[in-house]
């Protein structure tokens, strides 16, 4: 048997599968998220070990732990840690929704001039508020007494793997904004926030074995692989093995993909170092079941309840445009400034109107990120693989077809980041030779959501506005609110 673990942005996903990628059992819990200020995201770091513990237990009660050939992890990335050297947490981890390093980041990006970033990256890569080093450089200059303690900086999976193992690891996947095409950490850049050098992690391939954990107390131990980001662990879990193929996982973010053989880019657009054979494209969104998770809290419904209600809504109707940015935009904007909105009210809109209005919304900014996503990979896709929490729902689902005018193939298991753990892990104790190998033999398909064509002219519609919106409503974000202008 193999364990996945996906450290989620919500909670921690877990899964029991056999060797052909066949689910034995799953689990999962949520943790919360705290925002004590504006533009502060954080979370308990302890949550995510406690759900581990927990979730082997609960995977492992009545079955022998001696089954168990290896454990993979994937997490939310650019989730930090900030740990003294005894790996304990300094402060709350800041998530990657946390935009307090705003400034901070536009401050190292224009350290860095474009030929830089080139030679480094193969693309402009941009700075954003999630990056670690601003946090570092936020940290240092907020937290100094904090700052001068901290031995390491750890995403969720590195802090995970350090107190699983007693060693902790990042791969040059999830540390893509501080490695460079060599799948190095690039000093030049790290040098340029004082203090930062040399409390990153050391690096090593996703499949590469980073230790032994203990399987509850039954006293057995199992090898841990070091795992890698959410996002690659759902492309993998997503059945994407080869160049040509595409994601889209429904997550608390939306996070779209193109795999490709050729370096091209576009800007606003993650393009990972080569990889297993892949030139991994990638668009994450700021918010996808998060606004999902908003609304609902909003209205006082169960969030599960949001796409029941939007389902009582018709599509034929004048549309509501929602625009998502609730803590501002990732891809392809990069902009922490930019708010959210509803627009095109009239008296009649109600509970249902609204719902349907966030489920298009967030629609509309995976189109937006597709568009980019296109470019930098240089051809469009024919179909997408599909997976998340999000894409439980078969309305959802739809409309999400529907606005990208793509055929979304969903996957039966749609916890996909722990199927993509458990997919490393097998690679890396050699049940596979190659990733290649494993995925197609692990993954399949559910359901096929093919685009109605009668609606796209409605999302032809919806997106025109959408982006003349979003132009339209960015100076709202320079209205400044900590006191006299």
């Amino acid at each position: 048997m193999l364990i996945g673990f996906d450290i989620g942005s919500t909670s921690v996903k877990a899964a029991l599968f056999d060797m052909d990628g066949a689910v034995l059992d799953h689990w999962s819990r949520a943790y919360p998220t705290e925002r004590p200020a504006a533009g502060r995201v954080e979370q308990d770091p302890r949550h995510w070990l406690d759900g581990i513990a927990d979730a082997v237990d609960a995977l492992l009660a009545g079955r022998d732990p001696a089954a168990v050939r290896a454990v993979g992890l994937c997490s939310q990335v650019n989730t930090d840690v900030f740990v003294d050297r005894s790996g304990q947490p300094l402060a709350p981890a800041i998530t990657w929704q946390d935009i307090r390093a705003g400034g901070e980041a536009a401050e190292l990006d224009a350290m860095i001039a474009p030929a830089e970033k080139r030679r480094w990256w193969g693309a402009e890569l941009p700075i954003g508020a999630s990056h670690v080093l601003a946090k570092m450089m936020w940290f240092a200059r907020h937290r100094p007494d904090l700052w001068a303690r901290t031995h390491q900086v750890l995403s969720a999976r590195d802090f995970c793997l350090l107190h699983l193992t007693g060693q902790a690891a990042s791969d040059p996947i999830s540390a893509f904004g501080q490695v460079g095409l060599d799948h190095r950490y690039i000093d030049d850049l790290i040098a340029r926030v004082p203090g930062a050098a040399g409390k990153l992690p050391p690096l090593r391939h996703f499949t590469e074995i980073a230790g032994e954990m203990p399987l509850g107390s039954s006293g057995r131990k199992a090898p841990v692989v070091t795992g890698t980001m959410d996002a690659w662990g759902n492309l993998f879990g997503c059945g994407v093995f080869r160049p040509g193929q595409a994601m889209y996982m429904s997550g608390t973010s939306e996070i779209l993909a193109i795999a490709g053989s050729e370096r091209i880019g576009a800007p606003g657009i993650v393009t990972f170092a080569t990889i297993e054979g892949l030139v991994v494209n990638a668009g994450p969104t700021q918010s996808g079941a998060d606004s999902l998770r908003w609304w609902a809290a909003t209205a006082g419904v169960e969030p599960g309840a949001v796409p029941e209600l939007a389902g009582r809504a018709s599509r034929d109707d004048r549309p509501i445009l929602f625009l998502p940015h609730l803590e501002g935009e990732r891809a392809p904007l990069w902009d922490s400034g930019i708010r959210g909105a509803f627009i095109g009210l009239d008296s009649r809109a109600g509970g249902p109107e609204f719902a349907l209005a966030v489920l298009e919304g967030v629609a509309l900014a995976a189109r937006h990120a597709m568009g980019s996503l296109v470019e930098a990979a240089g051809f469009t896709p024919d179909h997408m693989l599909y997976g998340g929490g999000g894409g439980r729902s078969d309305l959802w689902s739809q409309i999400r077809a529907d606005c990208l005018g793509l055929p979304l193939h969903r996957f039966a298991f749609t916890d996909v980041g722990c199927l993509g753990a458990a997919i490393l892990a097998a690679v890396g104790i050699g049940a596979f030779a190659t990733i290649a190998e494993a995925v197609p033999a692990m993954t399949r398909v559910e359901r096929v959501f093919e685009p109605d064509p009668r609606r796209g002219p409605r999302y032809d519609a919806m997106f025109q506005a959408y982006r003349s919106a979003i132009d339209a409503l960015r100076p709202i974000g320079l209205i400044r609110t900590d006191g006299p202008r």
